[in-house]
């Protein structure tokens, strides 16, 4: 394939934090692998990356094996994430790594566990699962002898940092990592990194509509209420009328995901038509990836369904409360007793906050959902109960 000249070049990153800096002893293997593919091994073989595996997307702790996880939904996100790269001459590598990574921070329970640690951090500088994200690839996974955290490239640490856009306020994680290895926090990040985050917009505005119909929180009468998905349905209709309802229902989830990948790259080609240089995307000071105008109001206002009909659905609020309340008991508990915590963490953890609160924080973050419930199990006498509600 034929790279665009507005790609980000593997042959030519900006570098990783500690190649830069003298002293390190450590003599890296080049092998066959380009440095945004050593970026994404090193993302896959993380112990982080593998506990994604038991870690929330919607429904918490489902008792079956067909709902998504971190894990599975991030892997959906690199596979429409490669497909936007590919059609648009991007680094595919660099893409990926970026979608496999991007969730890497979310603690357990999904949003619900970073609320409850949000309100417990809230007076030692808070908590933000992307900042975790970064926190976790640069300080917390670390298999090296020699250095802490993975050491990617600045390039793929960019992308995550502000694959959302230009961050002008950076909680502490964040201005701490950024102090050490600069981001160019004010600036657009790469395509790569913007498709990746359209990627995840695309990945989850229509897998959980898929989560949700098997579940039975959504229907389809519920659907029917969006125009533009009530035309797809009828679509879907004419073209298998004798299909199953079933599969009628994901063929509808299929379609919607190739109109919104076809929306989003007939957009960003018109966006970037005469760009010759990765610093013109980061210079041109917008968003230049992403859907057109007419399709981002639709995506707004499927958003704002699911919200309605999903994601507040009463079971779902209820088991989030309950969720929660998991969270914040283990935030108490090891605040007030470190011992409760493994050795190589009391080892570790600082006598005073912030820097206590925070590391705390830390090892709260990595737990999966059914390794945050043992633990409470073990602490408190009795196992939380009613969590799952599919």
């Amino acid at each position: 394939m034929t790279r665009a000249p507005y790609a980000a070049d593997p042959a030519a990153p900006r570098g990783r934090e500690f190649d830069n800096r003298s002293g390190s002893a450590r003599a890296e293997v080049r092998g066959p692998r380009s440095e945004f593919q050593r970026d994404r091994d090193r993302i896959i073989h993380s112990m982080s990356f593998r506990r994604l595996k038991s870690k929330t997307q919607v429904f918490i702790a489902p008792e079956g094996d067909h709902y998504r996880t971190r894990l599975t939904h991030s892997l959906e996100v690199a596979q429409i994430g490669r497909v936007l790269a590919r059609a648009l001459g991007l680094d595919e590598d660099l893409t990926e790594a970026l979608c496999l990574a991007h969730d890497m921070g979310h603690p357990p329970f999904g949003h619900a566990g970073e609320a409850a640690l949000s309100e417990a951090m809230q007076r030692h500088g808070g908590f933000c699962h992307n900042a975790q994200s970064m926190r976790t690839l640069m300080r917390l996974e670390s298999p090296y002898p020699d250095y802490d955290g993975l050491n990617l490239t600045w390039d793929l640490l960019e992308g995550l940092a502000k694959h959302n856009g230009p961050v002008e306020a950076p909680n502490w994680a964040l201005a701490e990592l950024d102090a050490a290895f600069p981001f160019d926090l004010g600036a657009w990040p790469s395509l790569e990194a913007q498709i990746a985050a359209v990627a995840d917009d695309i990945a989850y505005d229509n897998h959980d509509i898929d989560d949700g119909l098997r579940a039975g929180f959504l229907g389809l009468d519920d659907l029917l209420e969006l125009d533009f998905l009530e035309h797809q349905w009828r679509a879907v209709e004419k073209r298998f009328p004798n299909a199953p309802r079933e599969r009628q229902l994901r063929e509808l989830v299929r379609d919607q995901i190739g109109l919104m990948v076809n929306d989003v790259l007939e957009h960003t080609r018109a966006n970037i038509s005469g760009m010759t240089s990765v610093d013109e995307v980061r210079a041109a000071g917008k968003q230049l990836a992403g859907f057109s105008p007419g399709f981002a109001a639709q995506e707004r206002s499927l958003k704002t369904f699911m919200y309605d009909k999903l994601y507040y659905h009463p079971e779902q609020v209820a088991a989030a409360g309950r969720a929660r309340d998991v969270v914040a008991r283990l935030f108490a508990a090891y605040s007030q007793d470190h011992r409760l915590m493994p050795p190589e963490w009391q080892a570790r953890l600082p006598k005073d906050d912030p820097q206590r609160a925070r590391t705390i924080a830390d090892f709260i973050a990595g737990m999966s959902d059914r390794f945050a419930m043992e633990a409470c199990t073990k602490i408190y006498g009795e196992a939380p109960q009613g969590l799952s509600n599919v």
